[in-house]
């Protein structure tokens, strides 16, 4: 998301070189880069004006002191300008509320409204270890109950049944009740949407909203809208008291101008990121990170965090040994290295993360690596038998064939694998000696699609 800013910073860092203070001068060129890269990714115009000026406001006469040079010293600026208009700090859900705490979403149709639902329930029952009960009060699209019902048993949450007949009302006063009397923590109500806004569907989410009386009035809007996006924020922030809103594929071809504005033009903070189709693709929204990320910094810490909570300490103590001792490690293990680090997001999510030094690695090592590369790895491994797996060696043309075919993939993609798990046991054998320079060698080409 907004690669293209971020490219135009560093190319501003470096026309800046050598300048011992900022002025008005030096820095009006780069300025208008920011400007065009803005208005490129779709933020919207009044947000501009106002970001440009503050950034030139700051920077103008800052000295450029220590080890820094004028470009850094002016990224400094822009990176708190950037955190400030997203929001400053990071701002939670809000549950102080005696259970149920209702949450009502709201949103355009397509925007991503009822998986988010999902995604927001299964990121509570996994982080908060709430009860979480979702119910549809959408009884105007096709299936869009189906739908609900499906994703909230992929996310392992309670689901409440509604039915096309039922009044809205009724739907959500019914699961109400039902979520008091079975003691849940949390009520995610999923409202209807239209294409456009019209009367007819604010009127109905007012009435909702009276009715229940929500501690959390969640907009969810696609990045994808650009400007859009904003014109619709402002329109429902009219019409609800929202407190929060919700961007969804962040992602995707999205220009990104969404994140930058809608925080400006409603008042209302960014709460949550929607980061791929499966049901853990959210992540809390942070300000300061994004910012970050934009500049090209990356997001360690996101990073951490996402290591933390995906990665089975005890195994990776496992894999440690043995990484020390250089022996024992089979293809369970490469496996298993591979299934820890799906758990953190994936190849591509964790590269977004890294500073933006990686951004080759990223393009070379992409989705394709991940879905394609790394899901036949998976398939492979499974097509064999125990003894297969813990002694590769083992593994001659006539079992290759039967692994091939039990895969579904051709006997040089077997022959790959094992290539492959063979240069890392030499670089395991190599760091068990401490030959750390000989190991970073090793690990060129060791994953698939990584840069030889």
């Amino acid at each position: 998301m907004l690669d293209n800013l971020t490219q135009r910073l560093a190319k501003v860092v470096k026309n800046l070189r050598g300048q011992a203070r900022l002025t008005e001068d030096n820095i009006t060129e780069m300025l208008r880069e920011v400007r065009m890269a803005l208005l490129e990714a779709d933020v919207a115009l009044p947000v501009v004006k106002d970001f440009i000026a503050r950034v030139k406001e700051k920077a103008v006469g800052q000295e450029v002191i220590g080890s820094l040079t004028p470009g850094q010293a002016l990224v400094g600026v822009v990176h708190r300008e950037l955190t400030e208009l997203m929001g400053g700090q990071a701002v939670g859900l809000n549950l102080a509320a005696q259970p149920p705490a209702v949450i009502l979403m709201s949103g355009l149709q397509g925007a991503g409204k009822t998986t988010t639902t999902a995604k927001l329930g299964k990121w509570l029952k996994d982080r908060q270890k709430k009860k979480v009960l979702v119910v549809s009060c959408d009884v105007y699209r096709p299936a869009a109950i189906d739908q609900l019902k499906a994703v909230a048993a992929q996310a392992g949450i309670d689901f409440f049944p509604s039915h096309a007949g039922e009044k809205p009302a009724a739907i959500a006063a019914a699961a109400l009740d039902f979520a008091k009397k079975h003691y849940h923590d949390v009520l995610f109500v999923d409202t209807a949407g239209r294409l456009a806004i019209d009367a007819v569907m604010m009127a109905e989410i007012k009435e909702l909203h009276a009715l229940l009386n929500p501690v959390e009035s969640l907009f969810v809007v696609d990045a994808m809208l650009g400007q859009d996006a904003v014109n619709t924020a402002r329109a429902f922030n009219e019409a609800l008291p929202l407190t929060g809103i919700v961007l969804t594929k962040l992602d995707g071809d999205a220009r990104g101008g969404a994140a930058l504005s809608v925080r400006h033009v409603t008042g209302k903070p960014l709460k949550f990121a929607g980061v791929g189709e499966k049901l853990g693709g959210i992540e809390e929204f942070h300000p300061e990170r994004m910012a970050s990320r934009i500049l090209g910094m990356g997001d360690i810490l996101g990073l951490v965090e996402d290591a933390q909570r995906g990665v089975d300490q005890e195994k990776a103590q496992e894999f440690v040994k043995k990484m020390k001792s250089g022996k024992g490690f089979d293809l369970n293990d490469f496996k298993e290295q591979i299934g820890q680090m799906r758990k953190m997001g994936g190849l591509s999510s964790m590269l977004e993360k890294m500073p933006a030094q990686f951004a080759q690695m990223a393009q070379q090592a992409g989705g394709a690596v991940e879905d394609k590369a790394i899901g036949r790895i998976e398939g492979i491994i499974n097509s064999m038998t125990p003894a297969e797996r813990a002694k590769p060696e083992i593994i001659k043309a006539s079992r290759k064939r039967r692994i091939a075919t039990g895969a579904g993939l051709q006997v040089q993609e077997v022959n790959r694998l094992l290539n492959q798990f063979e240069q890392t046991q030499k670089v395991m054998k190599q760091f068990s000696k401490g030959g750390m320079a000989k190991m970073m060698r090793g690990m060129k080409g060791m994953m698939p699609g990584m840069p030889r």
